[in-house]
């Protein structure tokens, strides 16, 4: 029976949230998100994610739930395994963002995500996750922005995260919504307005959920907006500075189960 003092929704980031440092879902973790769905309470991963990437997750929790990915833009149904809905940054936009980007910020190097794949240009650091993923293209000049995208990426080799993030907010941040969660100078945009918190409230809203019966987790800015929206709001204690002072409270680094210790105090 779902305990009344509980929340009704849980909301959690995945990478050095909810996940080890190696990716992986602990069984101590897996058990805890168990207990909120037999409890009654809704489950949702909102995750910078592609769906690509949410395979080992819905594995490790036997396809239950449903996932916010790629900041906001997508919402993925964990069971199907398919987009439900999208928000995407169109032709134009990402031409004009790309253009004022390379204008003023030299040596960055883009790539964008669709719904099912992704494209890079060749100078593009490709990480292992995607070194042999499906539906990767090399793109050159132009055609980077020839079609929509769910979240268009720009790294830099040498510049910090929150420099180069404040630098492209003030750039193009009219245009679309920048922010990053790796630790290195990759940014991450979404279309304009589009964030974690965006999608979780709409997600809750037809579920008859406010934010005041959510719980969220997170550890790096572009969790920020959702544990700012959220109820209650935790950081796990290896998470970035600026949420470790935003968030209500603070619970475990994701290597010692941070999100589990709480949950199995919620739903007890």
């Amino acid at each position: 029976m779902h305990n009344l003092r509980s929340p009704r929704l849980v909301a959690t980031d995945l990478d050095g949230t909810a996940l080890r440092t190696d990716g992986t879902v602990s069984p101590r973790t897996a058990a805890a998100f168990a207990r909120v769905e037999e409890a009654g309470a809704m489950l949702v991963f909102v995750t910078g994610r592609p769906p690509r990437w949410m395979r080992p997750v819905a594995d490790a929790v036997k396809h239950h739930g449903i996932a916010v990915c790629a900041n906001g833009a997508l919402i993925y149904d964990m069971h199907t395994e398919r987009v439900v809905k999208s928000h995407l940054i169109d032709p134009d936009v990402l031409e004009e963002v790309v253009a004022q980007l390379r204008a003023n910020v030299p040596d960055l190097s883009f790539s964008v995500e669709y719904e099912g794949g992704f494209a890079h240009e060749s100078d593009f650091p490709v990480g292992s996750w995607d070194t042999r993923a499906h539906g990767r293209v090399q793109v050159y000049g132009d055609s980077l922005t020839a079609r929509a995208c769910v979240k268009l990426l720009a790294q830099h080799p040498e510049m910090g995260a929150d420099e180069l993030h404040s630098a492209v907010h003030e750039l193009v941040g009219h245009l679309v919504t920048a922010t990053h969660s790796s630790g290195r100078a990759l940014i991450e945009m979404s279309a304009h307005g589009v964030t974690k918190a965006t999608a979780l409230a709409t997600l809750a809203e037809r579920h008859g959920i406010g934010p005041s019966d959510v719980v969220a987790f997170g550890d790096m800015p572009n969790d920020l907006p959702m544990l700012t929206w959220a109820g209650t709001s935790y950081a796990v204690a290896n998470a970035h500075p600026g949420v470790l002072a935003a968030a209500d409270h603070v619970t475990a680094a994701n290597d010692d189960d941070g999100v589990a210790v709480v949950l199995e105090k919620l739903y007890k």
